[in-house]
């Protein structure tokens, strides 16, 4: 009988016990809601970029002769004057060959030596033979020389004056040889003074490619040996800005960057340019924003990534909802929706902010927070947040937009419902499986 008894006991306990899971699970649920206020304040409007800090002058300089570095005056980080030498490339070459360049000049210029004391010879044998044939024309008159005599005097004049001209051209032809060479001596002596490289500016070397020793080749284009900015006590930052943002920048405007290697510090310039050359990539237009600032105790160096903040518009003591709540999509039917709507004299065929006549998620499933920005689209004017109130019943406002910060929207005015400081919207709801969202106040 204790045996059955404890059994009786046993059963009673296990229905007890199912009844109650039955009753829980078959029990209604209310949606669980999680909100944010509406608050006063200000917004920021504002374009951020990312860019890269760049000195106003960046100079390559380079060798326009091969050879080997001899000697490097200059290091990382110097400081150089224009004009100042910066490396030297070995000269040994270039001197033999200015050396020979300049001897053949002199050879040139002996040969025009030579060749106008050759025309002085032609021209006294012109004279002689001229005086010959003048005679021969009066004795060959008078009867005493012959015709055949005559006629081989003006032979020797004629080959006389011929002599002289082909004189005259060799001399020409010298000149020639002699300016040739004079220009092959000025190249050779262009080439040596190639070997000593300077400075074109004062600034500083950012950047050393060779060292002692290393052989450079100028045959197709000159290598460049450094690189040297010029005073980086003033700066820009080469922002890339993207194509939506370029309206709204103005030239003049303050701007404000950080930078990686100082967390604490913020920098100031201002927008100097924006530069009409869009860079695409993946179809992604951007376009270089210039941003002057001045770098007076050097702490900032080229190459350096900025994190850039362009203010576009700035408001005070304003109503502003966090954006959270304006991508807010309850989980009902879109005839719900809609019917919400009418029922609240909102327009349904207005454009609406969060998909909220999207159809409603499976049964059990809660929208997803945004954690990431949405890609850009055109701004809407208005949209439709949806207030909760302390019954736990919910209200759609039908609310006009204004500036925003990525964070929080203002809010310009209120067209369908009530609005003010301190509500709370509801940004995301969870609602059991099996359970209709429910709660709008009638």
């Amino acid at each position: 009988m204790k045996i059955r008894g404890r059994w009786l006991i046993l059963v009673c306990v296990v229905v007890v016990a199912g009844l109650l899971v039955a009753w829980a699970l078959n029990r209604s649920t209310p949606a669980q809601h999680f909100t944010a206020k509406a608050e006063l304040g200000a917004i920021n409007d504002v374009v951020e970029a990312t860019g890269t800090i760049n000195a106003v002058i960046m100079v390559q300089v380079g060798s326009q002769v091969s050879g080997t570095i001899a000697k490097l005056n200059v290091d990382f980080n110097s400081r150089v004057h224009k004009g100042d030498v910066v490396a030297l490339i070995d000269p040994a070459l270039f001197k033999g060959a200015l050396l020979q360049a300049a001897a053949d000049l002199e050879n040139a210029n002996a040969n025009l030596v030579a060749a106008r004391a050759n025309v002085e010879k032609a021209k006294a044998g012109l004279v002689q033979t001229k005086a010959d044939y003048d005679r021969a024309v009066r004795l060959t008159k008078d009867g005493v020389m012959s015709q055949q005599q005559l006629d081989l005097a003006k032979s020797n004049y004629d080959s006389a004056n011929a002599s002289v001209n082909a004189a005259d051209a060799n001399v020409t032809q010298a000149q020639a040889q002699v300016s040739q060479k004079k220009a092959a001596v000025e190249v050779g002596q262009t080439n040596l003074d190639y070997t000593v490289i300077r400075s074109p500016i004062d600034g500083t070397v950012v950047a050393r490619n060779v060292d002692v020793g290393q052989t450079v080749a100028a045959s197709l284009q000159a290598p460049t040996i450094f690189t040297i900015a010029q005073d980086l006590k003033k700066m820009w930052v080469y922002a890339k800005t993207d194509e939506s943002d370029v309206g709204n920048i103005k030239l003049g405007k303050p701007v404000t960057f950080k930078v990686d290697a100082f967390p604490k510090d913020t920098f100031h310039g201002v927008v100097s340019q924006v530069r009409m050359n869009a860079t695409t990539v993946q179809s992604v237009v951007t376009y270089d924003t210039i941003i002057e600032f001045a770098n007076p105790e050097l702490k900032l160096f080229p190459g350096m990534t900025a994190y850039v903040t362009i203010p576009v518009a700035t408001v005070q003591s304003v109503l502003k909802v966090p954006n959270t709540a304006l991508r807010y999509k309850p989980p009902m039917s879109s005839e719900e929706i809609l019917a919400t709507y009418k029922q609240y004299g909102i327009d349904s065929g207005e454009r609406l902010t969060g998909g909220e006549v999207a159809a409603a998620p499976n049964a059990g499933s809660s929208p997803a927070p945004a954690t990431q920005m949405p890609p850009r689209a055109p701004k809407a004017d208005t949209a439709v947040v949806w207030k909760l109130h302390r019954d736990n019943t919910m209200e759609p406002v039908k609310i006009s937009l204004g500036i925003t910060d990525h964070a929080f929207t203002e809010v310009t005015g209120v067209l369908k419902g009530e609005l003010k400081e301190g509500d709370d919207l509801i940004i995301r709801s969870v609602v059991a499986k099996g359970q209709t969202l429910g709660g709008i106040r009638r």
